[in-house]
């Protein structure tokens, strides 16, 4: 048994300011000297990058409804072992999730998973005494929770704060730890997806007026308190194992730049377990592919970079070659879109991309899909055989339009278990999806993946360049 100390930021709902409370609060710490490992509850890819940019640690995702309480455990005591405190910032409202009735998939249910101390951001532009109700319904609305302290985002003045803190000292035992001003310079930019990527970023300066504004306005040892009051929580996954001796690892070429950058942490240790070597290469600036036995192209934003993805004809043609050879490629979503004949842009302008795939990925701004997903192999295919089923969701404003025909391998259904469609484009040893999936969810995929490339002609050969130079 473990303290792991620990605290989930939440909000009374969207918009309260968690992610820049998170980061404040992170950068602050750090700051102070502290090995700070942070979290996110729910499917995000964007602000976990943020999260790793200032702590130096893989931020790891933490979700109620793709991968249960046992596997969140484990996801975070492995991370969580060789810190010093974990900050986990939630997702929507802290009660919000997949259901109107009832917990789940919430920051509420994480947060009992984890036993961990609620602390709830509240943008308090336009509140005053009134807050004290609020937080006061947070606090009594489910007794198995611990609402232990309050954050107010976007505070007038320190008289403002007073005002707010008094109100809710006077009624709840919730502690008032502090509050941030609202300014625009340490305002991450955002876009259809969410916010920019820390890959994106030009410097750590934004970091580091956050973490003067934390040390200015909250109180920090009490946060570091109220995090080392979590109860004492058991190790319920081992390690990963290590891979397997006497097999020659699968080199996998990982696509890696601003338009492909959506990767669980967990997948990539998934497959590296099974006995996968990560190769990084750039779809946008490398003219030829490294040597390696299997593709994997993760999400990301190659409709921002469509212009110089079409550009890099070398590395297009270097793609589809693979493919045609009989190489294993997997695609989620952005790498899926780079799959097929042409991204058709926000502004209407077609940019022509490996070509593969039947078919045109057009971007439309009221388009959006959205939520969880329940992925069935309908047939078998390089993540395993008919019948296999994994986790994850969908979140992308393109639609897939025909220009020919289209195979599929996977049938979709939501939260609720609803069929809602065909996902898995399949062409030989090629599998797309528009689902992002957690391998945790299903580690029989990271298997599957790794074991389709091993019986692949390029594997046989020796791998793509050694088997070009044959």
């Amino acid at each position: 048994m473990n303290r792991y100390p620990r605290i989930i930021v939440a909000g009374t709902h969207s918009g309260v300011g968690k992610t820049t409370m998170t980061l404040a609060l992170l950068a602050a710490l750090r700051r102070r000297g502290r090995r700070v490992q942070a979290f996110k509850a729910g499917p995000d890819f964007i602000d976990p990058s943020h999260h790793t940019a200032i702590t130096g640690r893989p931020s790891r995702n933490l979700d109620s409804w793709m991968l249960g309480a046992a596997c969140n455990r484990g996801i975070f005591t492995r991370a969580a072992a060789d810190a010093e405190l974990s900050i986990i910032e939630g997702m929507m409202g802290l009660f919000d999730g997949s259901s109107a009735i009832n917990e789940t998939g919430s920051t509420a249910e994480l947060a009992k998973q984890l036993q961990a101390p609620v602390l709830l951001v509240i943008d308090a532009s336009a509140m005053a005494r009134s807050v004290a109700a609020m937080v006061s319904g947070y606090a009594k609305f489910d007794s198995a929770l611990q609402v232990a302290g309050v954050l107010f985002n976007r505070v007038g003045n320190e008289g403002h704060y007073r005002l707010l803190k008094d109100a809710v000292e006077t009624v709840t035992d919730v502690s008032v730890v502090g509050y941030l001003q609202p300014d625009p310079s340490v305002t991450i930019q955002d876009r259809h997806l969410g916010l920019i990527m820390a890959v994106e970023q030009k410097s750590a300066e934004l970091y580091d007026q956050l973490a003067k504004a934390a040390m200015d306005t909250i109180d920090l040892d009490l946060i570091e308190s109220l995090a080392r009051s979590a109860e004492r929580l058991p190790s319920t996954l081992e390690a990963l194992s290590p891979p397997k001796g006497g097999e020659r690892k699968v080199r996998v070429g990982l696509a890696y730049d601003p338009a492909f950058c959506f990767y669980y942490p967990e997948n990539l240790e998934l497959l590296k377990a099974e006995g996968a070597e990560l190769v990084k290469f750039s779809p946008m600036n490398d003219q030829a592919l490294p040597s390696v036995d299997m593709l994997y192209l993760g999400g990301g934003y190659p409709e921002l970079y469509s212009d110089k993805l079409a550009g890099n004809l070398a590395m297009r043609r270097a793609v589809r070659s693979f493919a045609e050879r009989g190489g294993v490629v997997y695609g989620e979503c952005g790498g899926m879109m780079y799959l097929t004949e042409a991204i058709r842009g926000f502004d209407g302008r077609s940019y022509e991309m490996v070509g593969l795939f039947s078919a045109e990925a057009v971007m439309q701004k009221s388009s959006m899909t959205l939520g969880y997903r329940t992925m069935t192999c309908s047939r078998d295919c390089a993540l395993g055989t008919e019948g296999l089923t994994a986790r994850g969701h969908e979140f992308h404003y393109s639609t897939l339009v025909p220009k020919g025909p289209l195979t599929y391998a996977c049938e979709l259904r939501d939260a609720r278990g609803q069929l809602t469609g065909q996902d898995g484009l399949v062409m030989g040893n090629v599998l797309a999806l528009y689902t992002h999936l957690h391998f945790a969810s299903q580690p029989q995929i990271a298997k599957g993946l790794l074991a389709a490339a091993r019986r692949s002609s390029l594997f046989q050969d020796g791998g793509l360049l050694r088997g070009i130079e044959r």
